[in-house]
Protein backbone atom coordinates (compact mmCIF):
# COMPACT_ATOMS: atom_id res chain seq x y z
CA UNK A 1 0.00 0.00 0.00
CA UNK A 2 1.33 3.30 -1.03
CA UNK A 3 1.75 6.41 1.56
CA UNK A 4 1.68 10.10 1.55
CA UNK A 5 5.32 9.89 2.39
CA UNK A 6 6.18 7.18 -0.55
CA UNK A 7 4.52 10.10 -2.57
CA UNK A 8 7.27 12.47 -1.43
CA UNK A 9 5.26 14.48 1.17
CA UNK A 10 6.84 14.46 4.81
CA UNK A 11 4.33 15.62 7.43
CA UNK A 12 6.53 14.95 10.09
CA UNK A 13 9.44 17.21 8.33
CA UNK A 14 6.65 19.61 7.71
CA UNK A 15 5.59 19.30 11.62
CA UNK A 16 9.65 19.62 12.72
CA UNK A 17 9.79 22.78 10.60
CA UNK A 18 6.99 24.32 12.60
CA UNK A 19 8.23 23.67 15.80
CA UNK A 20 11.95 25.33 14.76
CA UNK A 21 10.54 27.91 13.33
CA UNK A 22 8.09 28.38 16.40
CA UNK A 23 10.18 31.28 18.51
CA UNK A 24 10.81 33.52 15.73
CA UNK A 25 7.25 33.67 14.70
CA UNK A 26 6.39 34.63 18.69
CA UNK A 27 8.57 37.52 18.50
CA UNK A 28 7.10 39.13 15.13
CA UNK A 29 3.65 39.95 16.95
CA UNK A 30 1.90 43.20 17.75
CA UNK A 31 -0.22 43.43 20.62
CA UNK A 32 -3.67 43.17 18.29
CA UNK A 33 -2.54 39.60 17.50
CA UNK A 34 -5.62 36.90 19.22
CA UNK A 35 -4.20 33.55 20.02
CA UNK A 36 -1.19 31.35 19.63
CA UNK A 37 1.17 30.68 16.71
CA UNK A 38 -0.66 27.22 14.95
CA UNK A 39 -4.21 27.79 14.11
CA UNK A 40 -5.54 27.49 10.76
CA UNK A 41 -6.32 31.46 10.76
CA UNK A 42 -4.70 33.96 12.42
CA UNK A 43 -6.43 36.42 13.95
CA UNK A 44 -6.20 40.28 14.32
CA UNK A 45 -8.64 42.23 16.43
CA UNK A 46 -9.84 45.04 14.34
CA UNK A 47 -10.98 46.72 17.29
CA UNK A 48 -7.76 48.74 17.30
CA UNK A 49 -9.69 50.49 14.19
CA UNK A 50 -11.73 51.85 16.43
CA UNK A 51 -9.24 55.04 17.08
CA UNK A 52 -9.31 56.06 13.42
CA UNK A 53 -12.07 58.50 12.17
CA UNK A 54 -12.37 56.66 8.65
CA UNK A 55 -9.89 53.75 8.70
CA UNK A 56 -8.84 52.52 5.14
CA UNK A 57 -7.43 49.40 4.82
CA UNK A 58 -4.41 48.40 2.43
CA UNK A 59 -3.59 45.15 1.07
CA UNK A 60 -0.33 44.32 -1.43
CA UNK A 61 1.32 40.89 -2.19
CA UNK A 62 4.38 40.22 -3.59
CA UNK A 63 7.62 37.68 -3.82
CA UNK A 64 11.37 38.22 -4.16
CA UNK A 65 11.37 36.81 -7.61
CA UNK A 66 14.82 34.96 -8.92
CA UNK A 67 16.82 36.01 -5.83
CA UNK A 68 15.72 32.81 -4.08
CA UNK A 69 17.64 30.76 -7.00
CA UNK A 70 21.21 32.70 -5.21
CA UNK A 71 20.26 31.73 -1.73
CA UNK A 72 19.65 27.88 -3.38
CA UNK A 73 22.81 27.88 -4.82
CA UNK A 74 24.26 29.65 -1.92
CA UNK A 75 22.66 27.38 0.67
CA UNK A 76 21.78 30.73 2.32
CA UNK A 77 18.21 31.20 3.27
CA UNK A 78 17.85 33.23 6.69
CA UNK A 79 17.99 36.19 4.55
CA UNK A 80 15.62 36.25 1.61
CA UNK A 81 12.16 36.36 4.33
CA UNK A 82 13.47 39.53 4.70
CA UNK A 83 13.28 40.74 1.08
CA UNK A 84 10.10 39.05 1.28
CA UNK A 85 8.65 41.31 4.03
CA UNK A 86 10.68 44.31 2.19
CA UNK A 87 8.79 44.08 -0.94
CA UNK A 88 5.05 43.74 0.65
CA UNK A 89 5.44 46.34 3.83
CA UNK A 90 7.40 48.81 1.40
CA UNK A 91 4.57 48.45 -1.19
CA UNK A 92 1.72 49.64 1.59
CA UNK A 93 3.61 52.36 3.49
CA UNK A 94 3.84 54.41 0.13
CA UNK A 95 0.37 55.14 0.50
CA UNK A 96 0.83 56.33 4.56
CA UNK A 97 -0.26 52.99 5.25
CA UNK A 98 1.15 51.65 9.17
CA UNK A 99 1.66 47.25 8.13
CA UNK A 100 -0.38 45.85 10.88
CA UNK A 101 0.49 42.17 9.95
CA UNK A 102 1.78 39.67 6.91
CA UNK A 103 1.21 35.89 6.00
CA UNK A 104 3.73 33.94 4.41
CA UNK A 105 3.73 31.15 1.63
CA UNK A 106 6.66 28.69 0.90
CA UNK A 107 6.45 25.84 -1.95
CA UNK A 108 8.77 23.31 -1.60
CA UNK A 109 10.25 20.35 -3.21
CA UNK A 110 10.85 18.52 0.09
CA UNK A 111 10.69 19.99 3.50
CA UNK A 112 13.85 20.22 4.62
CA UNK A 113 12.96 21.85 8.55
CA UNK A 114 16.15 23.70 9.25
CA UNK A 115 15.89 25.31 5.77
CA UNK A 116 12.43 26.39 5.77
CA UNK A 117 12.90 27.56 9.53
CA UNK A 118 15.50 29.97 8.61
CA UNK A 119 13.22 31.25 5.70
CA UNK A 120 10.66 31.98 8.05
CA UNK A 121 12.99 32.80 10.54
CA UNK A 122 14.24 35.91 8.25
CA UNK A 123 10.24 36.33 7.52
CA UNK A 124 9.80 37.39 11.17
CA UNK A 125 12.91 39.40 11.80
CA UNK A 126 11.43 41.39 8.53
CA UNK A 127 8.18 42.03 10.66
CA UNK A 128 9.94 42.54 13.52
CA UNK A 129 11.60 45.72 11.86
CA UNK A 130 8.44 46.82 10.12
CA UNK A 131 6.50 47.05 13.41
CA UNK A 132 4.15 44.08 11.75
CA UNK A 133 3.07 40.78 13.01
CA UNK A 134 4.02 37.25 11.59
CA UNK A 135 0.39 36.31 11.28
CA UNK A 136 0.17 33.26 9.75
CA UNK A 137 1.90 31.24 6.76
CA UNK A 138 1.55 28.20 4.67
CA UNK A 139 4.45 25.32 3.90
CA UNK A 140 3.49 23.54 0.71
CA UNK A 141 5.57 20.43 -0.14
CA UNK A 142 5.82 19.88 -4.03
CA UNK A 143 7.28 17.12 -4.99
CA UNK A 144 7.42 16.44 -9.33
CA UNK A 145 6.80 20.27 -9.16
CA UNK A 146 9.56 21.47 -7.69
CA UNK A 147 12.92 19.50 -7.09
CA UNK A 148 13.91 18.54 -3.79
CA UNK A 149 16.25 21.74 -3.21
CA UNK A 150 14.16 24.33 -5.05
CA UNK A 151 11.30 26.28 -2.97
CA UNK A 152 9.64 29.51 -3.85
CA UNK A 153 8.32 32.10 -1.31
CA UNK A 154 5.42 35.29 -1.30
CA UNK A 155 3.72 37.05 1.12
CA UNK A 156 0.56 39.21 1.60
CA UNK A 157 0.06 42.03 3.82
CA UNK A 158 -2.17 44.60 5.35
CA UNK A 159 -1.89 47.80 6.73
CA UNK A 160 -4.06 51.08 7.32
CA UNK A 161 -4.20 54.48 6.75
CA UNK A 162 -6.51 57.40 7.86
CA UNK A 163 -8.67 58.53 4.82
CA UNK A 164 -8.09 62.08 5.38
CA UNK A 165 -4.46 60.98 5.46
CA UNK A 166 -3.54 59.20 2.85
CA UNK A 167 -0.86 60.07 0.64
CA UNK A 168 -0.26 59.95 -3.04
CA UNK A 169 -1.28 61.47 -6.28
CA UNK A 170 -3.89 63.99 -5.08
CA UNK A 171 -1.38 65.91 -2.70
CA UNK A 172 1.46 65.92 -5.01
CA UNK A 173 2.37 69.72 -6.62
CA UNK A 174 4.62 71.24 -8.85
CA UNK A 175 7.30 72.53 -6.63
CA UNK A 176 7.83 69.64 -4.49
CA UNK A 177 11.03 68.09 -3.75
CA UNK A 178 12.38 64.74 -4.86
CA UNK A 179 13.98 62.85 -1.78
CA UNK A 180 15.57 59.62 -2.32
CA UNK A 181 16.55 57.20 0.57
CA UNK A 182 19.42 54.98 -0.05
CA UNK A 183 19.10 51.60 -1.02
CA UNK A 184 21.08 48.41 0.30
CA UNK A 185 22.18 47.44 -3.28
CA UNK A 186 20.03 45.32 -6.06
CA UNK A 187 16.68 44.70 -3.31
CA UNK A 188 14.76 42.44 -5.21
CA UNK A 189 14.32 43.42 -8.43
CA UNK A 190 15.89 42.85 -11.61
CA UNK A 191 18.09 39.76 -10.76
CA UNK A 192 17.16 37.65 -13.82
CA UNK A 193 19.27 40.06 -15.69
CA UNK A 194 21.70 40.53 -13.14
CA UNK A 195 22.66 36.44 -12.16
CA UNK A 196 22.98 36.74 -16.41
CA UNK A 197 25.36 39.62 -16.22
CA UNK A 198 27.07 38.44 -13.24
CA UNK A 199 27.22 34.65 -12.96
CA UNK A 200 26.90 33.59 -17.05
CA UNK A 201 24.88 31.47 -18.77
CA UNK A 202 27.00 27.80 -17.98
CA UNK A 203 25.39 26.21 -15.13
CA UNK A 204 28.71 24.67 -14.21
CA UNK A 205 30.23 27.91 -13.60
CA UNK A 206 27.75 29.66 -11.92
CA UNK A 207 28.90 28.53 -8.30
CA UNK A 208 32.23 29.42 -9.15
CA UNK A 209 31.09 32.88 -10.01
CA UNK A 210 29.29 33.20 -6.65
CA UNK A 211 31.83 32.80 -4.44
CA UNK A 212 34.64 34.80 -6.61
CA UNK A 213 35.83 37.98 -4.55
CA UNK A 214 34.95 41.05 -5.82
CA UNK A 215 38.08 43.99 -5.03
CA UNK A 216 35.16 46.23 -6.48
CA UNK A 217 32.56 45.33 -3.76
CA UNK A 218 34.85 43.51 -1.06
CA UNK A 219 33.50 40.69 -0.86
CA UNK A 220 31.76 37.59 -3.18
CA UNK A 221 29.60 37.94 -5.96
CA UNK A 222 27.06 35.44 -4.34
CA UNK A 223 27.03 38.10 -0.87
CA UNK A 224 26.59 40.93 -2.60
CA UNK A 225 23.52 39.53 -4.85
CA UNK A 226 22.40 38.21 -1.01
CA UNK A 227 22.45 41.85 0.22
CA UNK A 228 18.67 41.93 2.20
CA UNK A 229 16.43 45.14 0.97
CA UNK A 230 16.21 47.76 2.51
CA UNK A 231 12.78 47.51 4.85
CA UNK A 232 11.65 51.43 4.83
CA UNK A 233 8.30 51.53 6.26
CA UNK A 234 9.15 52.89 9.90
CA UNK A 235 11.29 55.43 8.76
CA UNK A 236 8.63 56.90 6.18
CA UNK A 237 6.26 56.40 8.88
CA UNK A 238 8.44 58.51 11.48
CA UNK A 239 9.08 61.06 8.59
CA UNK A 240 4.99 61.15 7.54
CA UNK A 241 4.15 62.23 11.04
CA UNK A 242 7.15 64.98 11.75
CA UNK A 243 7.53 66.78 7.91
CA UNK A 244 5.78 67.68 5.06
CA UNK A 245 5.49 64.54 2.98
CA UNK A 246 3.10 63.90 -0.20
CA UNK A 247 3.53 60.94 -1.54
CA UNK A 248 6.44 58.16 -1.84
CA UNK A 249 7.40 55.72 -4.51
CA UNK A 250 9.18 52.16 -3.54
CA UNK A 251 11.67 51.90 -6.49
CA UNK A 252 11.17 48.23 -7.66
CA UNK A 253 10.91 46.64 -11.08
CA UNK A 254 10.57 49.06 -14.06
CA UNK A 255 13.55 51.14 -12.32
CA UNK A 256 13.27 55.10 -11.15
CA UNK A 257 11.31 57.28 -13.72
CA UNK A 258 8.29 54.40 -13.68
CA UNK A 259 7.72 53.63 -10.63
CA UNK A 260 8.11 57.79 -9.48
CA UNK A 261 5.52 58.49 -12.44
CA UNK A 262 2.97 56.05 -10.96
CA UNK A 263 2.48 58.94 -7.52
CA UNK A 264 2.51 61.83 -9.46
CA UNK A 265 -0.57 63.29 -11.03
CA UNK A 266 -1.08 63.07 -15.07
CA UNK A 267 -0.22 66.98 -15.11
CA UNK A 268 2.72 67.14 -13.32
CA UNK A 269 6.35 66.07 -14.15
CA UNK A 270 9.71 65.15 -12.59
CA UNK A 271 12.97 65.80 -12.98
CA UNK A 272 15.49 62.95 -11.47
CA UNK A 273 19.43 64.69 -11.15
CA UNK A 274 21.96 61.53 -11.93
CA UNK A 275 24.68 63.93 -10.30
CA UNK A 276 23.19 64.16 -6.92
CA UNK A 277 24.28 60.05 -6.09
CA UNK A 278 26.79 57.67 -7.72
CA UNK A 279 25.06 54.17 -7.46
CA UNK A 280 26.87 51.64 -5.76
CA UNK A 281 29.90 49.25 -7.29
CA UNK A 282 27.46 46.25 -7.90
CA UNK A 283 25.50 48.42 -10.48
CA UNK A 284 28.68 49.62 -12.40
CA UNK A 285 29.84 45.70 -12.31
CA UNK A 286 26.64 44.89 -13.85
CA UNK A 287 26.85 47.96 -16.46
CA UNK A 288 30.36 46.94 -17.25
CA UNK A 289 29.36 43.41 -18.71
CA UNK A 290 27.42 45.41 -21.48
CA UNK A 291 24.29 46.51 -20.35
CA UNK A 292 23.63 49.87 -21.68
CA UNK A 293 22.46 52.98 -19.44
CA UNK A 294 18.73 52.68 -20.50
CA UNK A 295 18.55 48.64 -19.94
CA UNK A 296 20.23 50.16 -16.40
CA UNK A 297 17.97 52.64 -15.93
CA UNK A 298 14.86 50.78 -16.26
CA UNK A 299 15.57 47.44 -14.71
CA UNK A 300 17.19 48.43 -11.54
CA UNK A 301 17.02 50.87 -8.66
CA UNK A 302 20.25 52.29 -9.58
CA UNK A 303 21.13 53.13 -5.22
CA UNK A 304 17.21 54.68 -4.87
CA UNK A 305 15.26 52.29 -2.67
CA UNK A 306 12.36 54.46 -1.91
CA UNK A 307 11.79 58.40 -2.98
CA UNK A 308 9.96 60.50 -0.94
CA UNK A 309 7.61 63.55 -2.43
CA UNK A 310 7.82 66.68 -0.12
CA UNK A 311 7.08 70.43 -0.01
CA UNK A 312 10.22 71.85 -0.62
CA UNK A 313 10.09 74.06 2.92
CA UNK A 314 10.61 70.92 4.47
CA UNK A 315 13.41 69.18 2.08
CA UNK A 316 15.97 69.97 5.14
CA UNK A 317 13.94 68.39 8.12
CA UNK A 318 12.82 65.71 6.02
CA UNK A 319 16.86 64.32 5.03
CA UNK A 320 17.64 65.46 8.63
CA UNK A 321 15.24 63.43 10.38
CA UNK A 322 16.20 60.29 7.99
CA UNK A 323 20.25 61.05 8.38
CA UNK A 324 18.95 61.11 12.52
CA UNK A 325 17.27 57.30 11.91
CA UNK A 326 20.36 56.24 9.95
CA UNK A 327 18.96 56.37 6.21
CA UNK A 328 21.30 57.90 3.93
CA UNK A 329 18.99 60.60 1.81
CA UNK A 330 19.07 63.31 -0.40
CA UNK A 331 17.35 65.78 -2.58
CA UNK A 332 17.17 64.20 -6.10
CA UNK A 333 15.00 66.37 -8.19
CA UNK A 334 12.02 68.68 -8.06
CA UNK A 335 8.02 68.41 -9.55
CA UNK A 336 6.97 70.62 -12.00
CA UNK A 337 3.84 71.66 -14.76
CA UNK A 338 3.98 68.86 -17.79
CA UNK A 339 5.26 70.48 -20.58
CA UNK A 340 3.02 69.72 -23.46
CA UNK A 341 3.87 66.17 -25.81
CA UNK A 342 6.22 65.46 -22.52
CA UNK A 343 6.50 61.58 -21.84
CA UNK A 344 9.38 61.37 -19.84
CA UNK A 345 11.74 58.31 -19.44
CA UNK A 346 8.63 55.67 -18.85
CA UNK A 347 5.34 54.95 -18.07
CA UNK A 348 4.22 54.77 -15.07
CA UNK A 349 2.73 50.78 -14.30
CA UNK A 350 -0.91 50.93 -15.22
CA UNK A 351 -0.67 53.40 -17.72
CA UNK A 352 -1.74 56.53 -15.67
CA UNK A 353 0.59 58.85 -13.92
CA UNK A 354 3.05 61.87 -14.44
CA UNK A 355 6.10 62.13 -16.56
CA UNK A 356 9.77 61.66 -15.23
CA UNK A 357 13.25 61.62 -16.79
CA UNK A 358 16.55 61.20 -15.58
CA UNK A 359 18.51 64.00 -16.64
CA UNK A 360 22.39 65.24 -16.09
CA UNK A 361 25.34 63.24 -16.77
CA UNK A 362 25.38 59.16 -17.32
CA UNK A 363 26.98 57.46 -13.87
CA UNK A 364 28.71 54.92 -16.06
CA UNK A 365 29.49 54.22 -19.48
CA UNK A 366 29.63 50.53 -20.97
CA UNK A 367 32.09 49.59 -23.41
Amino acid sequence: MSSYAEAGVDVEAGERAVALMRDAVARATRPEVVGDFGGFAGLFDASTLARFRRPLLATSTDGVGTKVAVAQRMDIHDTIGLDLVAMVVDDLVVCGAEPLFLTDYIATGKVAPERIAAIVAGIARGCEIAGCALLGGETAEHPGLLDPDEYDVAGAGTGVVEADELLGPDRVRAGDVLIAMESSGLHSNGYSLARRALLGTDPTAIDAALHRHSDDLGRTIGAELLEPTRIYARDCLDVTAHTDIHAFAHITGGGIAANIARVLPAQLAAEVDRATWRPQPVFELIAATGVDTAEMERTFNLGLGMVAVAGADDADAVVARLHDRGVTAWVCGHVRDRREGETGDAQAKGGAGGAVSLVGPIWFETT
